[in-house]
């Protein structure tokens, strides 16, 4: 027995991939008059929206339509998060949904899209990175999560012990990588004596 709403998604998304972005819109919107709360459906439609149409309020639109249907709805609450959290107008309503889907969905992608806000947004380093340890406690072999750790700690912590440990934690995991090998040799050199040891800064120097 076929199923309506896996062939409109499956139709939509093939369309979308050829780059006919209005006709998978299209399909979608033509099933949606026939369930309009079918919530899947409509998180496809948001998803090509704002990354096909490049229509970010109409795909925002489509998202507060499923809350509306499904406040506790994981999938849409982090796709509003990550169109909002690009503006620092936004600040508060995205703080008060990334609580809400800590509250839902404590993973460890949730604490990292909650340290992304915290360092890009907010500016709040040393709470990032208690969201980066938390994600990482989770998923340890996620190579993303330190990967962002790792900038964290580089360029704004400035915490080169820790760095180094997350440099190399990287390269265990994708050997011979030639841009963190090379931030890893940069940071040895700058940072570190012959000994390993943090360098110790002149007293008069900044």
């Amino acid at each position: 027995m076929s199923d309506p709403t896996f062939e409109a998604i499956s139709k939509a998304k093939r369309q979308s991939e050829s780059g006919n972005h209005t006709g998978a819109a299209n399909t979608l919107e033509e099933f949606l008059r026939t369930d309009p709360h079918n919530t899947k459906a409509r998180l496809e439609l948001a998803r090509i929206a704002i990354y096909g149409l490049k229509d970010e309020e109409y795909g925002l639109m489509q998202l507060e339509a499923i809350l509306d249907i499904d406040p506790d709805n994981v999938d849409a609450l982090g796709a509003q998060v990550t169109v909002l959290s690009k503006n620092k107008k936004n600040n508060k309503v995205v703080k008060e949904k990334l609580d809400r889907l800590m509250e839902l969905d404590p993973t460890a992608e949730t604490y990292n899209m909650y340290a992304r806000f915290l360092k890009f947004q907010m500016a709040d380093f040393k709470g990032a990175e208690q969201c980066y340890i938390k994600a990482l406690e989770m998923e340890p072999g996620k190579y993303e999560y330190h990967q962002n750790y790792a900038v964290l700690l580089l360029n704004d912590l400035k915490d080169y012990p820790k760095a180094k440990k997350e440099l190399e934690i990287m390269l265990d995991m994708r050997p011979g990588d030639p841009k963190v090998q090379k931030a890893y040799d940069r940071l040895m050199k700058e940072k570190f004596d012959k000994d390993g040891n943090v360098k110790k800064r002149g007293l008069f120097r900044r």
